[in-house]
């Protein structure tokens, strides 16, 4: 597919493309319908680059300093601007996502045995990829059952 300018498609056609868009997310009723969507629409590397925009957007909701976000996000001060900039737009679409997220991240935190583990953690990743994490799953089993008997 031809890639387009936005500047150069007429207000009229932006708008209908964009409403297509804007429609066919409204109508997914589920985290999995969501999942589906933007795994058959977007590339897998899209996908992680939109993903970082909103933790980009959460650490500096967060006051988090660019040279924090870009040691530990492995970005570059460009990329943070420019996130920084859509955070200061009157739009408020970043803020509202990044609330919801929170209440999100909370609620599973609290149904979660009060255990609540970062997604990127390593510790998140065993839990999320427990076949991946094999034999350090049984390795931390083994040690668990040992503990007990002490």
């Amino acid at each position: 597919m031809m890639k387009i300018r936005p500047r150069k498609i007429e207000s009229k056609e932006r708008m209908k493309y964009l409403d297509a868009l804007y429609t066919a997310i409204e109508s997914l009723k589920s985290r999995e319908e969501v999942k589906s969507f933007l795994r058959d629409l977007l590339t897998e590397s899209e996908r992680i680059m939109i993903g970082r925009r909103i933790i980009i957007a959460q650490r500096l909701l967060q006051d988090q300093s660019y040279d924090q976000i870009m040691k530990e996000m492995r970005v570059g001060p460009d990329t943070i601007m420019r996130v920084h900039r859509w955070l200061e737009d009157d739009n408020g679409g970043y803020e509202k996502v990044i609330k919801n997220l929170e209440k999100v991240f909370e609620s599973r935190f609290k149904s979660k045995d009060k255990e609540y583990y970062d997604p990127l953690s390593f510790k998140g990743l065993k839990r999320r990829y427990p076949l991946h994490f094999l034999l350090f799953n049984l390795f931390d089993k083994l040690n668990d059952s040992n503990k007990g008997r002490n």
